[in-house]
């Protein structure tokens, strides 16, 4: 058995384990602890047992509570280090004190004074020196323990706290041959810190050359973006590969790039834990069938590709009118595709087209429909409301039409929370698109028609998330338009799950809501990613922070909050997550009229015209200007 293949196997032993091992091993180190002392006091180990039985009890009664109450065994000792060693010395001299007042003060017949004394000292050099050892074995960190020499050379810039840390944090790394620090701090330059050098900054050529280092880890929390910038420069013309480090745990994961930040972890954002999707939906309307998503390019769309995909749809159809994000799709379901199972087919084509979607569904003949496709942009759709119309409404009124016409079983619409009563064109477009849907359920039974109306998912083209993250990486102002701004948000495989299994309960007619949990501050959401980017937020407490956050006022057509529901009696469905509710709608017959009369003024690009008739069609629209 090899040394890694035993060390493996002991850091992979369960705490309480290690925990009784380490116990065992003080006791004998204890117990060899007083013999010593006996044999540097007098020469020899006494025969005789009592001589030797009083001091070892004793010294075993006192030392293990003291210890096991200082923390000894809660230390992890492949990350042991100066504080640890401290922590020993705490330890050892309370014991030390205890021990010296019963043999040194009091005296105990047959047993030397100095007993109390010099077993003490003994015991400190042999519990530090075990520690020190046991992590050198297990971490291979020395030169002359496993030849770490050959390994790629590695300073920390930095010898404060967040370098001590980030040095225990990557002591067991197998890759990474740690030199010793770098510090502009002239009190630290020439001494050691966790027993490893700290150079001065004008150093580091001549170290790099000496030790052969090929990577610079900054470990400076505190240090200002516009010092680490000039650092970062500075060492760029070495040729060696930098590394900021705006938090310890991410840089011993390798997460952080030469970027100077990492990404956002947006999970950690939302707080909530997913729940597990449930098989028997998930391949419902999935499974061996020819499954179309139009959309399949956007954000929604390109997930709800993935997630269809485990389930083995016979062929899966993407539709978009978008040539790149039609390409980049098609190309990251080709490399997670069984090709055996299922055949992908890209489409190029707009939802806008009625000839063309007909053509589509006529010669594929699709058994499930994910109308993704939509312009979801509030702004952009205020500022062209007439294209907004013709795409979420009409585009969706063009698929639902010849779902009808060639049999498809399932038609599900991804809707949104701005439909609920709007104050933007784009919320009473997608009101108006589930109009329809509702208007063409109760005439006709043979396609399942129904909608999932749901909030921002975190990520996606049109979240704030990304406009976030690139200002944060351009050094901020980031920008929000109200202080009191609210958001219901999900993940975007979290929502495409749902949508799957919502689609799979409908029974025609259905629109379902999903559970969004609690909606979330903007303002909140900014400060939490500027912090896990390893920044701190500038404002009037903090003016020497990093990233500034500023009110910009609301756009057009912007609400403060958004709803899920138009009534309030939402009804529960068999999954936990999944509401459904009942509203009202313009049946078929009124509706036709209505719709004949928008799509005239949207096709003539007359805008006041078309939003008159959409404000009929969806009563609760209130526009924002």
């Amino acid at each position: 058995m090899t040394k890694s293949t035993v060390s493996s196997y002991v850091i992979a032993l369960p705490r309480n384990a290690k925990r009784a091992a380490a116990l065992c091993f003080d006791t004998v180190l204890i117990i060899t602890a007083t013999w010593c002392a006996f044999f540097l006091r007098i020469g020899e180990i006494p025969r005789d047992g009592y001589e030797l039985l009083i001091p070892t009890l004793t010294a075993i009664v006192f030392a293990l509570p003291i210890f096991v109450r200082c923390g000894l065994y809660r230390a992890i000792f492949r990350y042991t280090g100066w504080p640890a060693i401290v922590t020993i010395a705490r330890a050892v001299a309370i014991y030390g004190a205890c021990y010296c007042c019963v043999f040194t003060f009091y005296g105990i017949a047959q047993v030397p004074r100095t007993i109390g004394i010099i077993q003490p000292l003994l015991l400190l050099l042999m519990v530090a020196s075990s520690r020190i050892l046991v992590q050198h074995w297990l971490t291979g960190s020395p030169q002359w323990l496993n030849g770490s020499a050959s390994k790629p050379g590695t300073l920390i810039y930095g010898a404060g706290s967040a370098g001590r840390q980030l040095a225990s944090a990557i002591a067991d790394s197998r890759g990474m041959h740690l030199i010793g620090f770098v510090d502009d701090d002239r009190n630290l330059v020439g001494g050691t810190v966790m027993g490893l050098p700290v150079y001065a900054g004008d150093e580091i050529n001549r170290i790099t050359e000496r030790f052969s280092v090929s990577d610079i880890l900054l470990a400076m929390p505190s240090c200002s973006r516009a010092r680490r910038a000039e650092i970062v420069s500075g060492l760029k013309t070495l040729g060696l590969r930098v590394q900021t480090l705006p938090a310890v745990l991410d840089i011993a994961r390798g997460k952080v790039s030469t970027s100077e930040l990492h990404e956002v972890d947006i999970d950690d954002l939302l707080g909530r834990t997913p729940i597990a999707p449930d098989e028997a939906l998930m391949r419902k309307n999935i499974d061996g069938k020819v499954v179309l998503v139009t959309g399949a390019g956007g954000s929604i769309g390109q997930e709800i590709c993935r997630q269809i995909l485990p389930y083995d749809p016979a062929v899966l159809l993407l539709l978009d009118v978008s040539e790149f994000a039609l390409y980049a799709v098609h190309q990251d379901l080709e490399r997670r595709c069984s090709a055996e199972k299922t055949e992908l087919v890209p489409i190029i084509a707009s939802v806008r087209d009625r000839d063309r979607v007909d053509a589509v569904l006529e010669k594929w003949r699709p058994s499930t429909i994910f109308h993704a496709a939509a312009y979801k942009h509030v702004p952009l759709v205020e500022a062209n409301i007439t294209e907004g119309i013709l795409n979420n409404t009409f585009g969706t009124m063009n698929v639902a039409e010849a779902a009808l016409r060639h049999g498809v079983a399932s038609f599900v619409l991804i809707s949104t929370d701005k439909a609920v009563r709007p104050t933007n064109v784009m919320g009473a477009t997608k009101r108006a698109a589930e109009n329809i849907l509702q208007a063409l359920a109760q005439d006709h039974t043979k396609t399942c028609f129904s909608m999932v109306r749901f909030g921002n998912v975190l990520g996606s083209s049109g979240s704030v998330v990304p406009l976030f993250r690139s200002q944060i990486l351009a050094g901020g102002p980031v920008t929000l338009t109200h202080a009191e701004m609210t958001r219901y948000f999900m993940t975007i495989p979290e929502a495409a799950q749902l949508v799957i299994q919502a689609g799979a309960m409908a029974t025609g007619g259905d629109l379902f809501v999903l559970d969004m949990g609690e909606p979330v501050r903007i303002i909140d959401l900014a400060r939490n990613m500027i912090s896990l980017s390893g920044l701190t937020l500038k404002d009037d407490t903090h003016p020497d922070g990093d990233i500034e956050i500023r009110i910009v006022g609301l756009r057009p057509g912007e609400k403060l909050y958004e709803e899920l529901l138009i009534g309030d009696n939402p009804q529960p469905s068999p999954h936990p997550r999944i509401m459904r509710a009942r509203e009202d709608f313009i049946e078929q017959s009124k509706l036709r009229g209505m719709l004949e009369a928008m799509y005239s003024y949207a096709l003539a690009g007359d805008a006041v015209g078309a939003r008159s008739v959409l404000a009929a069609i969806v009563p609760e629209y209130q526009p924002n200007s």
